[in-house]
């Protein structure tokens, strides 16, 4: 099955060089582009998109409002986005999770690591670099009370389970987790779902800081 992408990005240029390098996948497909924020929903809904690469600086309507308009509209539930952009700041990793966006990816990635990360997000895992996952435990260290753990829910989860979020935590995919311990991909997938269920976790993101709060995982493991 073709994985639907559609670009969002203010210069044409950036957007040429996305579409040569995922139309180069026999998986991937270039559906739509959109050179602005406001033009952006329309085009994600028209061509049914998987996956929207979103540049996160745009004039007009930027990045992580329209991030929000997108997971904010039912019926696009499934689209998942990845925010480009040529820097990670802390305030910024934080909005863009906060408005529904499963990562970030910087304008001058590999293409390999594009292709890739297009496809984890596509099967609904999160993308967390070092570097976002630094920057969004940095500023919610300043709010403790935004990543709010249940101490009772943590002392349920099995010690594979805690392994798991550990490694959920170090930015690790599904896939990643499966082969670091040894698991099928459904099998590691499983026990991310439970983990997030019983510490009542809202999305991946959301299990990365509590791994830190909890200790299962350090800054140091990054």
């Amino acid at each position: 099955m073709t994985v639907r992408v559609v670009l969002v990005d203010d210069q044409a240029l950036i957007r040429k060089g996305f579409k040569a390098i995922i139309d180069s996948a026999p998986d991937l497909e270039v559906v739509g582009e959109a050179g602005d924020g406001a033009d952006a929903v329309p085009v994600v809904r028209a061509e049914r998109a998987d996956v929207v690469l979103m540049d996160i600086r745009m004039p007009g309507q930027d990045g992580i409002a329209t991030t929000r308009a997108i997971t904010d509209d039912d019926d696009l539930a499934g689209v998942r986005v990845i925010m480009l952009t040529t820097f990670e700041l802390d305030e910024n990793v934080v909005a863009a999770m906060s408005a529904g966006a499963s990562g970030f990816l910087d304008k001058g990635v590999d293409p390999d690591v594009l292709l890739d990360a297009i496809r984890v997000v596509a099967a609904g895992e999160a993308l967390l670099t070092p570097n976002a996952t630094r920057a969004l435990l940095a500023s919610l260290g300043d709010r403790p009370a935004s990543v709010p753990v249940d101490e009772q829910a943590l002392q349920h989860l099995t010690a594979r389970e805690r392994e798991v979020v550990g490694l959920v935590g170090k930015g690790l995919s599904n896939t990643e987790i499966a082969e670091a311990l040894f698991l099928s991909p459904l099998t590691a997938k499983t026990h991310v779902s439970r983990a997030m269920t019983k510490l009542h976790a809202r999305d991946r993101a959301q299990l990365v800081a509590m791994a830190f709060k909890t200790g299962l995982t350090r800054l140091d493991d990054l």
